[in-house]
């Protein structure tokens, strides 16, 4: 079942939210620069998002299919075997994360900055973001014919976060590599079992 698109306003109040909250962090960015940025009032933005945390919400929830589609895309294209293809996605995100745009995870981000806030509807949804990440890696495996895919995909998906988390960090695409090195071996060694 497909979404609803959102309504044009309502789409560039999104747009607007998606630039200035993954460059400068949702706490920086007050709703009257979002507003400014999507050339709207504020009374306009907030016909459409109730508060700010509701945008904050729909700011993640407007990144949750195209940042899942991109992950798709990577291992789908890839070319060799499910630990190959595995691999490709950190190989990605090191070339990605060399961008001088580049700011992270804006899930893992916005949810570091809503630490204190566990409750906050955009925690749930970064939390279910990542779930459906692991779920989608999971059903990679089980395809390829890999018993343990759930336990798998779950080793993996750590992996990707901590690259993730490094790379925000260091800045040196050296740690993806070495990650989707361990994530590569992993899968490997899963392949071999079976």
């Amino acid at each position: 079942m497909m979404e609803a698109k959102p309504n044009p306003t309502k789409r560039r109040i999104l747009d607007a939210a998606n630039a200035l909250f993954y460059e400068e962090g949702i706490r920086a960015v007050s709703v009257d620069a979002v507003a400014a940025k999507a050339g709207l009032t504020k009374r306009t933005l907030y016909y459409h998002f109730a508060s700010k945390d509701e945008l904050i919400t729909g700011y993640l929830q407007s990144r949750d299919q195209p940042n899942l589609a991109l992950f798709a895309q990577w291992f789908t294209e890839a070319e060799g075997n499910v630990a190959d293809k595995t691999a490709a996605m950190f190989d990605h995100l090191a070339r990605n994360a060399q961008h001088p745009k580049w700011k992270g995870c804006g899930f893992l981000r916005t949810m570091a900055e809503l630490a204190n806030m566990p409750g906050h509807p955009a925690v749930a949804v970064g939390a279910t973001h990542k779930k459906k990440f692991e779920a989608w890696l999971a059903a990679q495996f089980a395809e390829a014919g890999l018993a343990a895919s759930d336990p798998l995909a779950r080793s993996v998906s750590l992996l990707m976060e901590g690259a993730f988390c490094t790379l925000l960090m260091h800045r040196d695409p050296d740690y993806a590599q070495a990650a989707g090195d361990a994530a590569r071996s992993l899968v490997a060694q899963a392949v071999l079992q079976d």
